[in-house]
């Protein structure tokens, strides 16, 4: 475990990573150019979709069925434990309850870029359609986790409104328009763009990276406002909802890779489609509570030290 650690520690995603935390804090003027970070994102999600496209129009869909069901069961599980946590335990108004339980009822892309290129690198790469199952996992968690806020308080826009915002937001068109892209234009058409669209993925991961390392940074001073309580939430939740998503991936099948990246992205928070739907639903809740536990507490946690634990653990499901 602690090889597999210091691996990671040392891998460029997480030097990048401290690099950009560490230029915020010693006040650097450095940032990369708002066009160039859309940029980046918007490669990094339409070549995920495309490859898992890809992967899909040739993959056994029997084999694929199973994690197919797992990853809704995890979609409807972890904003439901989050909620019942945050508002019995934690005691958080419902509204604050379930905006946070959006956050990590969905899912982090660029956590689940790490969590493949990880296992990649560790030689247990994941089965090919995962992708396929971070665009399963976005959109359930959020609508669970608003409905139950909107029940109990018997408010908030019309849920048409809330499904169109959240599915056709940037996120979604090019997670699920790349994987149709790349199911319909099959392997042969793929070799074509294979060069771009793979070839300079890690390198834009690296970078994009990065400038999330100063983003995080951004929302350290607010860390002393969401408590003891939230802090502690923010990595242990994930942490039980990344084993509970190792345990079903290996129950339906999944290799090590694919268990540990199922697990990273049950163990996951977004920050980019849950809060502008939270936002519109429930007007009243935190934003500083949501983003800074899922961007300044989670994700590093994922980064660092909980890609690699989610790992271990299917490893020790798989008895490998």
């Amino acid at each position: 475990m602690l090889d597999v650690l210091r691996t990671n520690l040392l891998s460029p995603i997480v030097l990048a990573f401290t690099l950009g935390v560490v230029a915020r804090l010693a006040r650097s003027e450095f940032q990369l150019p708002k066009d160039l970070y859309a940029s980046l994102s918007i490669y990094l999600l339409f070549a995920l979709g495309l490859k898992g496209g890809v992967e899909l129009s040739h993959a056994n869909l029997h084999q694929f069925a199973g994690p197919a069901g797992a990853t809704l069961l995890l979609g409807a599980l972890t904003p439901i434990t989050s909620y019942l946590v945050l508002r019995h335990l934690g005691r958080f108004t419902i509204p604050d309850s379930a905006a946070i339980a959006a956050h990590y009822g969905s899912v982090s892309a660029v956590t689940f870029i790490a969590a493949q290129t990880f296992v990649t690198s560790m030689g247990t790469p994941a089965e090919g359609f995962m992708p396929t199952l971070l665009t399963l996992l976005e959109s359930p968690g959020i609508h669970i986790a608003l409905a139950i806020g909107l029940l109990q308080t018997g408010g908030g826009r019309p849920v048409g409104e809330t499904l169109h915002e959240v599915l056709t937001g940037r996120t979604m068109v090019l997670l699920v328009g790349g994987l149709m892209v790349g199911v319909l234009m099959g392997e042969p058409h793929w070799k074509a763009v294979q060069p771009f669209f793979e070839g300079g993925f890690k390198g834009a991961l690296t970078l994009f990276i990065l400038e999330m390392g100063v983003v995080a940074a951004d929302r350290i001073g607010d860390l002393r406002k969401v408590g003891p309580f939230l802090f502690g939430f923010a990595i242990v939740m994930p942490a039980i909802h990344g084993a509970i998503a190792a345990a079903l991936g290996a129950l339906v099948g999944l290799s090590v890779g694919g268990c540990t990246v199922l697990a990273a992205m049950a163990a996951s928070a977004s920050y980019i489609a849950a809060p502008p739907a939270t936002r519109l639903n429930l007007p009243s809740a935190n934003p500083t509570y949501s983003l800074t536990a899922a961007l300044a507490i989670t994700f590093p946690f994922n980064l660092v030290a909980g890609i690699p634990l989610y790992h271990a653990i299917a490893r020790a499901v798989k008895g490998v």
